[in-house]
């Protein structure tokens, strides 16, 4: 019998037949590789609503969709990482430190790189001033859990609690492309509505 009740996916099992990996990892692969695939997801949303809609997309719109196509891959990335550590027999702590800079270098790199485009700071300027608590609360609410998991799990604070740890900075990073993409979702419906009122005077 196992943890699962008897359920044992392919990657569970791939793991434990390589020896080394107990139940407890086995299932947090699971669950990356569930998150990469609907981080999947979103991305194919975001790349869908901005083929059907690029005649009438704006600037803060097309800002949207690369931010939601650029967190989805990223989130894929990361959540892929500890699976593949995790097949060269790295484990414990190692297999987390690793993750987690790995995890935070990609994120500060995509970040720096996307604060360098005047677009992109105009669009958060101009969200600052129309939402300034919707605002506040996605970059405090979504962007803290995220920052100081992964900075737990560098030095080493509590190191019986690093799966969870870089979980809670995946889910977290996921919920902030969903927030991103139930904007876009929003847009487009009223952008539909509008244009059918207007052939329906």
């Amino acid at each position: 019998m196992t943890p699962l009740g008897g359920i044992v996916t392919t990657q569970s099992l791939a793991l434990l037949q390589t020896g080394g990996t107990d139940w407890t990892f086995a299932r947090d692969v699971d669950v990356f590789v569930g998150l990469a695939g609907i981080a999947g997801i979103f991305v194919g949303f975001a790349a869908l609503i901005g083929l059907t809609g690029e005649e009438d997309i704006d600037r803060a719109r097309f800002i949207d969709i690369r931010g939601v196509v650029t967190i989805g891959l990223l989130i894929i990335a990361v959540a892929l990482i500890p699976v593949v550590l995790g097949r060269y027999g790295l484990v414990d702590h190692t297999l987390w430190l690793i993750s987690s800079l790995l995890f935070l270098a990609m994120l500060w790199t995509v970040t720096f790189y996307g604060m360098r485009r005047p677009e992109n700071r105009a669009a958060m300027r101009a969200q600052a001033r129309a939402a300034p608590r919707l605002y506040a609360f996605f970059w405090i609410v979504g962007e803290t859990p995220i920052q100081v998991s992964l900075l737990l799990i560098v030095f080493g604070v509590l190191p019986e609690l690093e799966p969870a740890l870089y979980l809670t900075a995946l889910v977290f990073q996921l919920f902030e492309a969903a927030y991103v993409l139930s904007e876009l979702v929003y847009w487009r419906i009223g952008s539909t509505k509008v244009m059918e009122g207007s052939n329906h005077p």
